[in-house]
């Protein structure tokens, strides 16, 4: 699939949910009560000059920047989030900037860090992007990531899942999403043949637990902002959510929070 089609689409879902992985993501909770978000800012907190590639609206910069004197930047496809991140009081002084993650505008060795929450698996020319993330960094510098992993078993992500998938394979094929990034980023081997040609070290995967538990139509919520929902029509996206909401309130515990929990992977990677 053209990296060019791959990117038409996300720009397009983005500019109608620009903050949809923070919604997402920002109530998830790792065992120790840390989010994806706080993990990977925790994963760079030495570093002073720290890149947030594929930044969204600016929930991790606007972590990093609660340390004083430090200078951060970030790059989205999406305009439109790029505009939420720049009204964050905290994100005054960062830099901004609508660009391509295969061509960065920043000098070599600008970074001593570069953070990526739930982008770096839906990049095409994933081994360009590696390359500008090298070349951005200086010697010795953190590349800390976190890419999807799956269902943890038996909960709601699993039963939306499901029904996610028969929806999807009833929908016409204009209501489909392309083929997203490079499968390789799903394995820490396949990481390792991104990596390690563009001057990183060995990658270290660590999986790590996320529960997403609350009440059902916060379930939903979260769930319903994956990009194969968006080009489905009104119709089909309710239909999706009446079963969603029925089967799920079966899973209801008695204080009434649906069970939902995932995986994701933390990838930290250092340059040689």
């Amino acid at each position: 699939m053209p990296t060019a089609v791959q990117e038409a689409f996300l720009k397009a879902f983005h500019a109608e949910h620009p903050a949809v992985t923070a919604d997402a993501f920002v109530t998830g909770r790792s065992p120790d009560g840390r989010s994806s978000y706080q993990i990977l800012s925790d994963r760079v907190a030495g570093a002073r000059r720290v890149l947030d590639l594929g930044c969204g609206d600016g929930v991790l910069l606007d972590l990093l920047a609660r340390p004083e004197g430090r200078r951060l930047a970030g790059v989205d496809l999406s305009p439109e989030a790029l505009a939420l991140a720049r009204r964050r009081p905290s994100l005054r002084t960062t830099a901004l900037a609508q660009a391509r993650a295969q061509r960065l505008p920043f000098a070599d060795g600008a970074f001593d860090a570069c953070v990526c929450h739930m982008a770096l698996m839906l990049m095409g020319d994933v081994d360009r992007v590696a390359a500008e993330i090298a070349r951005v960094l200086s010697p010795g510098s953190t590349l800390a990531c976190v890419v999807g992993g799956g269902p943890l078993g038996g909960e709601a992500y699993e039963l939306f899942s499901g029904l996610l998938r028969d929806a999807v394979e009833r929908a016409p094929a204009e209501q489909r999403i392309p083929p997203l990034g490079d499968r390789r980023t799903r394995s820490r081997e396949g990481l390792g043949a991104i990596l390690e040609p563009a001057g990183f070290g060995a990658p270290d995967r660590e999986t790590v637990p996320i529960d997403l538990s609350g009440p059902v139509e916060q379930v939903w919520a979260a769930l319903s902002g994956i990009y194969d929902v968006g080009p489905l029509d009104p119709a089909a996206v309710s239909r999706l959510r009446e079963s969603f909401v029925r089967e799920a309130a079966g899973l209801a515990g008695p204080d009434g929070l649906v069970p939902c929990g995932f995986t994701v992977h933390v990838v930290t990677a250092r340059l040689r």
